[in-house]
């Protein structure tokens, strides 16, 4: 079958970029033929279009596209050159697309997409609503309503466990064109009930399609000769920081941070510049695990090591639905830490994770989606 997928598969993010290669994964082991849908909106990552600044609402938005483009600029010409390299390479390796991309033509890459027997959306936040754009309809799958392809949705985020009113009024509209909708969160699962009034499945992120990922492990130099602490922090040095340097201090490790192109803090410890599969062998080589991110969480799980994750605080505490979805999931929502406490990291540091039980609920969660993606294979075969 040809299977269209369409995500965040242009970034240079370690959960986009891995979530995307697991997914297409799954498919070509199942025998499929699965490519991405070559989509790259400018204002994911770079800011789009400005506004009238008509309400303090639409100010904030246009700061936002500023700070974006300022943002793709710094990073385009000035971030670190062998970082940039190794996201390409792996674009390129293991996501079957050309390392050094042309232009985008959105609109020919979503017309290209009729060819396709089925078109998934998703995963990671591609139903997230930005400030300064909103719901993007194409991840909606708005582009295809006259495709013949079964459209489905996998795993897809809100990336919170709530949207607002205008937006939760805009969801039956955009929910419509799905012959099928699978979301990544158990509160996702709500907001599409009360938008459709149809039952949604509730899946894992494609990351937990796979128990290993030993292609990684065998491709890359990632280990360090000195035992360290690996800190994965993303929107706030919140919590994180103090987590990291009270747990550092414990095992007498150094911290290594994976480079954040929008950190707006000081480092954490020592900044190191892996690309995707590095950033998965420097995880499982790890001393210890301090993350606030949603994929760092699912590696931590996948590596079996000990970990906390030091949830965001503030305006930005939404997102920690994501890693608590999962958290609860597998039964240790007690490694969550919504701020710091030295008392409470001591504790999660000297505690043991049952890794037994975690692994039969990754097993029935990798199942579970497994199955509703299998199904949705079948129908298109009917």
């Amino acid at each position: 079958m040809n299977v269209g997928i369409l995500t965040f598969h242009f970034s240079d993010n370690y959960g986009a970029a891995l979530q995307a290669y697991a997914l297409r994964r799954w498919l070509l082991e199942q025998g499929h033929h699965a490519s991405f849908i070559d989509y790259r909106p400018a204002h994911i990552e770079h800011g789009g279009r400005l506004c009238l600044p008509t309400s303090p609402a639409r100010f904030k938005a246009n700061l936002k596209v500023v700070y974006l483009a300022l943002s793709a600029f710094w990073n385009e010409h000035f971030g670190n050159r062998g970082q940039k390299e190794k996201f390409a390479r792996f674009r390129e390796h293991f996501l079957g697309l050309p390392g050094t991309p042309a232009p985008p033509d959105n609109r020919a890459s979503l017309a290209a997409a009729g060819s396709f027997d089925l078109i998934v959306a998703g995963s990671d936040q591609i139903w997230s609503p930005s400030q300064h754009f909103g719901f993007d309809p194409n991840y909606f799958l708005a582009f295809a309503c006259a495709f013949r392809a079964r459209k489905i949705s996998y795993a897809a985020s809100f990336g919170r466990d709530r949207v607002g009113d205008e937006q939760a009024d805009q969801l039956p509209v955009l929910l419509r064109h799905f012959d099928a909708i699978s979301v990544r969160e158990s509160s996702g699962v709500a907001l599409v009930e009360q938008a459709t009034g149809q039952p949604a499945a509730n899946v894992p992120d494609p990351t937990l399609l796979h128990s290993d990922y030993p292609e990684f492990t065998r491709e890359a130099n990632g280990a360090a000769s000195e035992p360290y602490v690996f800190c994965y922090g993303l929107r706030s040095p919140d919590n994180i920081r103090e987590t990291t340097g009270l747990v550092a201090r414990a095992l007498d490790c150094r911290v290594l941070s994976p480079h954040n192109p929008h950190r707006r803090w000081a480092e954490i410890g020592e900044t190191v510049y892996p690309g995707p599969s590095e950033w998965v062998v420097l995880l499982k080589n790890a001393r210890f695990v301090v993350t606030n991110s949603f994929h760092g969480t699912v590696f931590a799980l996948l590596m079996r090591k000990p970990f906390i994750v030091a949830g965001l605080t503030g305006d930005k505490a939404p997102a920690n639905a994501r890693a608590l979805n999962l958290l609860r999931a597998v039964g240790l929502e007690s490694r969550f830490s919504p701020a710091f406490s030295a008392r409470d990291t001591e504790a999660l540091m000297n505690s043991d994770i049952p890794w037994s039980a975690v692994e039969q609920r990754l097993v029935a969660l990798r199942q579970n989606g497994q199955g509703f993606l299998s199904a949705q294979l079948k129908a298109v075969a009917a």
